[in-house]
């Protein structure tokens, strides 16, 4: 592993739980949509990670012996999806998005829900922080080492 490595690995781990928090976010601002421009409630979306693997230039590099091996990868956000489960119905005949039999569609979204994702997803943010930061006074002392 390469001295940035870490750095990298940590900075593509931020990246990732910041777009969670943002679509997390989204869910809980459009909790009481009943009606989007497509003229459906909201649908609570999820974010899928994966692991980022090498690009094809920096296997390619590898090859031909310009770069060294490295086993930098991190994560990324692979996609963000709607959650396909059901709406929720609320019986409100005043309501002007209510059917004919007086029920209103709600979003599929689950505050209590979005909240403990968004603490997992702060927490994690969280620690790949101070693993940024301890990776940094790694280095910096390293190069104390050497003066």
């Amino acid at each position: 592993m390469g001295m940035f490595d870490a750095i990298n690995i940590s900075s593509s781990a931020l990246a990732a739980q910041r777009v969670r928090m943002d679509v997390i976010a989204q869910n809980i601002a459009n909790a009481n949509t009943t009606r989007t421009e497509n003229g459906q409630p909201y649908r609570r979306k999820i974010v899928i990670f994966e692991e980022r693997k090498q690009s094809f230039s920096d296997i390619l590099n590898q090859k031909i012996g310009q770069a060294q091996a490295s086993s930098y990868g991190g994560v990324r956000v692979k996609a963000i999806l709607e959650d396909p489960s059901p709406f929720k119905k609320v019986y409100d005949p005043t309501h002007p998005d209510a059917d004919q039999n007086g029920y209103v569609n709600y979003p599929n979204v689950d505050i209590v829900t979005e909240m403990v994702n968004m603490i997992e997803a702060s927490r994690s943010y969280e620690a790949n922080v101070t693993t940024l930061n301890i990776t940094k006074s790694m280095i910096t002392r390293t190069f104390e080492i050497g003066k």
